[in-house]
């Protein structure tokens, strides 16, 4: 690995644990040249992912833009990192093992709204803004109203989904 202080190409490791629940394992290492310490991971990639864009253009999957973008919505909010990581590794795992090798953006943009949603309302319109493209006020308002409502799981095997007594008392 080489040294992102000194461009030396040699470092040693130092310690090795697992991370992200398993699905990585993090390395600390030093380099023998400058001392400089750091910290890498090791994922495991099930398959190599293209995004297709609206556009139709195909472009490799980046898990750090992936990253980057959820940190942005994220911004400023009491979330815990290890959540946000999770989260992050959840989404890539599912669209490694549910795609052929090309993903669309907007499945993408589905996953990370359906995970923002559980994780912190605030990111969740923020992202919303970008990903839905905003363009009034309106539009924030809709999206603060889906909130609003409770969010009830699909049937994962196709079935239709049975109301409980609760929900029919409800809507009584």
């Amino acid at each position: 690995m080489r040294c992102p202080y000194c461009g030396s190409q040699d470092s040693q490791v130092k310690d090795s644990r697992p991370a992200e629940d398993g699905a990585a394992i993090r390395r600390r290492r030093v380099c023998p040249d400058c001392n400089g310490r750091f910290t890498t991971f090791e994922r495991v990639q099930l398959r190599e992912l293209h995004v297709v864009k609206k556009s139709g253009k195909k472009v490799p999957f980046e898990r750090d833009k992936l990253a980057r973008s959820v940190q942005v919505a994220l911004r400023k909010r009491p979330v815990d990192p290890e959540r946000v990581e999770r989260m992050i590794s959840g989404i890539v795992r599912r669209l490694e093992q549910t795609s052929e090798g090309e993903v669309s953006s907007d499945m993408i943009g589905a996953m990370v709204m359906e995970a923002l949603r559980g994780l912190d309302d605030v990111a969740y319109v923020r992202f919303a803004s970008v990903y839905r493209d905003f363009a009034e006020a309106s539009d924030f308002e809709s999206v603060i109203g889906e909130l609003a409502r409770p969010q009830v799981p699909e049937p994962v095997d196709g079935s239709e989904r049975v109301e409980t007594e609760d929900e029919a008392a409800d809507d009584r």
